[in-house]
């Protein structure tokens, strides 16, 4: 059986998990603490970062781009890149979005001052980042209203990578109820559509102990 190593709290181990589930491909998830710097995981990844996916055959896959376009080209239906070339230059275009700017701009930020400061203990907090992570989110989902409001989903009237690299960021920042839903109705629709997807669902259904989440982290209505 193929092995994905991850981390809880990774917005990419998370896409790659929630691709997984949409395609029904079987997977053993292994817990890895990127800040511990095992030297068996290295060996597989000496960048120390996660997800890193084990096939049977011992193919060692690592970065999120890299492994989700090997699903596609090896795994189950569905197509998530999309059928024509605008339209995977679109997902890829919004994929990146999400997965760096938004990352950068809104995740990496509360992760790093409420998980690994605050939750962890590695490092004294810094409340202004809390603070521009929170101004950065509106522009975010003002850009997903815009698009939902001319598209069935993020890069077309698809389901796509770009839906999941987005649900994926958010989710770990909507774990804190870091996101001012109420005052972005149509990018809370969009989102409940994800949330309402069994692959989600089960990416929802992550507990981290000590570590409390939103009361309607896992409620499809919210």
């Amino acid at each position: 059986m193929r092995h994905l190593y991850h981390y809880w709290f990774c917005p990419n181990s998370r896409k790659v998990r929630i691709s997984l589930l949409e395609k029904s491909m079987d997977c053993q998830l292994i817990l890895e603490l990127p800040w511990k710097r095992r030297h068996e995981f290295l060996t597989l990844n000496p960048s120390g970062s996660v997800p890193v996916l084990v096939e049977d055959d011992d193919l060692i896959l690592s970065g999120t781009s890299a492994i989700c376009e090997y699903l596609e080209e090896t795994g189950n239906l569905p197509n998530f890149l999309g059928k024509t070339p605008t339209i995977r230059g679109e997902v890829r275009r919004l994929s990146e979005w999400f997965d760096s700017k938004f990352y950068n701009e809104v995740t990496n930020l509360i992760i790093n001052e409420k998980v690994m400061k605050g939750f962890l203990r590695r490092g004294n907090t810094q409340a202004t980042n809390i603070r521009i992570a929170g101004q950065n989110i509106k522009h975010h989902l003002k850009y997903i209203e815009y698009l939902t409001d001319r598209r069935n989903w993020l890069a077309g009237s698809e389901f796509s990578y770009a839906d999941i690299s987005a649900a994926a960021q958010i989710s770990c920042v909507d774990y804190f109820g870091d996101v001012p839903w109420n005052n972005f109705p149509l990018a809370k629709d969009w989102y409940a559509r994800i949330k309402s997807r069994p692959s989600m669902q089960l990416i929802l259904k992550d507990k981290i102990a000590g570590l409390t989440s939103a009361s309607y982290y896992r409620d499809p209505d919210f």
